[in-house]
């Protein structure tokens, strides 16, 4: 067996785990595998020889090649809103599912929330119980300045727990956080609604939603409240699944639920699930 071919084996060990790590920090199935792929052209450009720890290297590769793109996102336009907007070109693929069942839609949520250099430090250190000292390099911060972003990061998405593991008082004030966000919606309220989104709220909605709306995943918080602003007059509050969120009926049937989580006082995810069969599965209650 050849040198290369020795090198694409033990690559091919390492793949399962890089995709994970890559899938953590991106949200995304196809840009996980792209940033895996990378890291392998680059691993065949540099001399092995010289790399003492192979999983160590190509998870720090990774992580650039994902913190790289987290950070193009951030400053990347955000795309139109309306009947132009393209339909998503496939259902999620088998791949894309096991991946989100593995961490949950909701964390994925929160952590779209994040920053890119918290997303990269909790990731990998929460996650991948990476030391600080080697995400610091990574994230081109000491390992202190690591810890710290980690730990935000970590309070975050504490913060954004489900209702059902959250007290009374909790519960009632997030109902109220949603029914302020719903009277600024049906009044076209564009101040009262910024006042109730984290800056960098996250709108994902799920393939059905997504034709029904002409609208594929928002961020932050104006592009995000433009796309509600005057839309919510069919729309309530309601429990599901115990915690709170908002739920869409139309002649009395459930037509869109959408989960919620949040960041203190205010919404940092939705994820809008319109697909009736798992609405079915659903325990909608209104709130």
């Amino acid at each position: 067996m050849t040198e290369k071919n020795v090198l694409a084996a033990e690559f091919e060990g390492q793949r399962g785990r890089l995709r994970a790590v890559a899938y953590r920090m991106l949200g995304s199935a196809h840009e996980a595998e792209d940033a895996v792929q990378e890291a392998w052209l680059r691993l065949a450009r540099s001399d092995a020889a010289t790399i003492d720890n192979l999983g160590g290297w190509l998870t720090t590769v990774v992580a650039r090649i994902c913190l790289d793109a987290l950070r193009a996102r951030k400053v990347r336009r955000e795309e139109p809103i309306g009947p132009g907007t393209p339909e998503p070109a496939s259902e999620p693929t088998d791949q894309e599912a096991m991946l989100a069942d593995s961490i949950g839609v909701a964390l994925l949520v929160v952590l779209d929330t994040l920053k890119p250099a918290e997303r990269v430090a909790f990731v990998l250190h929460d996650m991948f119980d990476l030391p600080f000292e080697d995400i610091a390099p990574i994230v081109g911060r000491s390992a202190e300045a690591a810890r710290q972003l980690a730990s935000r990061a970590r309070r975050r998405v504490r913060g954004a727990q489900p209702d059902a593991e959250a007290g009374a008082a909790d519960l009632a004030r997030r109902r109220e956080i949603v029914e302020a966000f719903l009277a600024a919606s049906r009044n076209g309220d564009m101040e009262g609604l910024l006042r109730v989104l984290d800056p960098d709220v996250v709108f994902r909605p799920d393939m059905v939603a997504a034709r029904m709306g002409s609208v594929g995943e928002v961020r932050g918080a104006e592009p995000v409240a433009a796309l509600f602003k005057g839309r919510a007059q069919a729309a309530k509050a309601a429990l599901i699944d115990g915690a709170v969120g908002v739920a869409v009926a139309f002649g009395g049937q459930l037509r869109i639920a959408m989960r919620l989580t949040f960041a203190g006082d205010r919404i940092a995810g939705f994820e809008a699930v319109a697909d009736p069969a798992v609405l079915a599965t659903l325990n909608v209650k209104e709130s």
